[in-house]
């Protein structure tokens, strides 16, 4: 795979997960996740799992003592349908919310080296950059700053990820204050990126985006859930009651869904225009004749479900990608 390229793990690369637990037993409750966490990041092109999605996947398992499930004992009976479980709960965490990442194989730095034009003008950018006082000369160090600055989108890891960067900047000295030129940089950028890919080839680096999808899977969880829908139609019943005269019910509505959307598995519609768009055309389907009737508390929730029901056929079809940072 390509460096540059997004993959999307949504929980579908979980289901040819071995399920074995290779012994006879027993199995403490930590011993399972352990298992569990390998096989789904050797499934997940060796992936180290967030730590929030494992909490996440362990809390749909109902464990009410978390504590004591990890120090239990287990036969080998239990602790594979425990495992089960728990891979299928850790895809269905990321089928609600998937993951993107970034692949790093050292094929996009290839790629750069082979291009000299390039290769030349990523050079000089980077060096004009670094030389904040246009002297002609920066410290060799700052090839570090360099290889910041280049990042993921050029195949470059962050240094929390791949410590052995470290180490390659090491072996090409360049924790000095020694001065270099821009044609001296140039040669030793392309010297240590050429080592950086070799590196990669051997083993990649799995960068996770902040990127979050929204593509209704979270959103159909809510309406096949009838206590957390009821939930959602009081706050949003409360707020038809506290609101102004004169606004509608589809007005009010969308407010509120608006301020709650992360929390219901909607898109963010602040500075988005075309998730803007999206509520929009949402909104444009629902019929208008109720915006000036009271509605009853069983009313307004066939109201709430059929606009939730839109909004998940609409990112099923076309999935939403938002900047998290």
């Amino acid at each position: 795979m390509s460096d540059g390229t997004l993959q999307v793990l949504d929980g579908t690369h979980l289901r040819g997960v071995d399920l074995s637990l290779g012994d006879d037993g027993p199995f403490t409750g930590a011993k399972i996740l352990d298992i569990a966490h390998s096989r789904a990041s050797s499934s997940l092109f060796g992936l180290s799992l967030p730590d929030s999605l494992k909490v996440s996947a362990l809390t749909r398992l109902r464990t009410p003592d978390t504590d004591a499930f990890r120090s239990a004992y287990y036969s080998a009976d239990k602790a594979s349908e425990i495992l089960r479980d728990y891979i299928s709960a850790i895809a269905d965490e990321l089928k609600d919310n998937p993951l993107v990442v970034s692949i790093l194989d050292g094929s996009t730095l290839r790629l750069l080296s082979e291009d000299e034009d390039d290769f030349a003008m990523l050079a000089e950018n980077l060096f004009t950059d670094l030389d904040a006082e246009d002297k002609g000369k920066i410290s060799k160090s700052e090839i570090r700053n360099a290889l910041v600055q280049m990042g993921v989108e050029m195949g470059v890891p962050p240094f929390s990820e791949f410590p052995q960067l470290n180490d390659l900047l090491k072996k090409h000295g360049v924790d000095g204050e020694e001065k270099l030129g821009q044609a001296q940089f140039a040669q030793l950028l392309q010297s240590v990126l050429q080592d950086l890919e070799e590196e990669l080839s051997k083993k990649n680096v799995v960068s996770i985006q902040n990127i979050r999808i929204i593509n209704g899977s979270k959103l159909r969880r809510l309406l096949a859930n009838e206590q957390e829908l009821n939930t959602v139609v009081k706050k949003a019943l409360q707020e038809k009651r506290e609101a102004k005269d004169g606004l509608g019910s589809t007005e009010i509505i969308r407010s509120f869904l608006e301020r709650n959307a992360k929390e219901l598995g909607l898109p963010l519609a602040q500075a988005d225009e075309a998730v803007v768009l999206l509520y929009d055309a949402v909104f444009a389907e629902i019929t208008q004749e109720k915006d000036g009737a009271e509605l009853d508390k069983e009313e307004l929730a066939k109201l709430v479900k059929n606009i939730l029901e839109k909004f998940a056929d609409q990112l099923e079809v076309s999935p939403v990608y938002q900047d998290l940072a």
